[in-house]
């Protein structure tokens, strides 16, 4: 099974996690997904964290993971420390196959949403 984990920096204001938790939801709904398992988790600040998603995956069959930093750019947080975490939490699952993606970043999707966003207020 595949999982997918979205890991966002993670806040004290409860509002700001829960939209973690809403595009959680809409990747597990969407039809052209591969994943069989998404879960959604904090770097640091609240839970669940990195290790608990992981472990969840597994527990729910997954046997290959990939873990996406939800990030707009490729700072310190999403080049090194999200996959020393992932690597850590993935050491107590050997058998599960697991990758880190890059951030967001520069993406013609990410333009069109500054734009429309952008746009509302003219």
């Amino acid at each position: 099974m595949n999982a997918l984990i979205i890991v966002d920096h993670g806040s004290k204001v409860d509002e700001a996690n829960k939209v973690l938790y809403k595009i959680a939801e809409i990747l597990r709904l969407d039809i052209n997904s591969r994943f069989d398992i998404v879960e959604p988790c904090h770097m640091e600040l609240a839970s669940p964290s990195i290790y608990d998603a992981f472990k969840k995956c597994v527990e729910s069959g997954a046997d290959k993971i990939v873990v996406h930093p939800y990030f707009l750019v490729p700072g310190r947080h999403s080049k090194y420390d999200i996959p020393r975490m992932v690597e850590e939490a993935a050491r107590e699952f050997p058998e599960v196959e697991f990758h880190v993606t890059d951030s967001l970043g520069i993406h013609r999707k990410i333009i069109e949403v500054v734009l429309e966003k952008s746009h509302s207020c003219l």
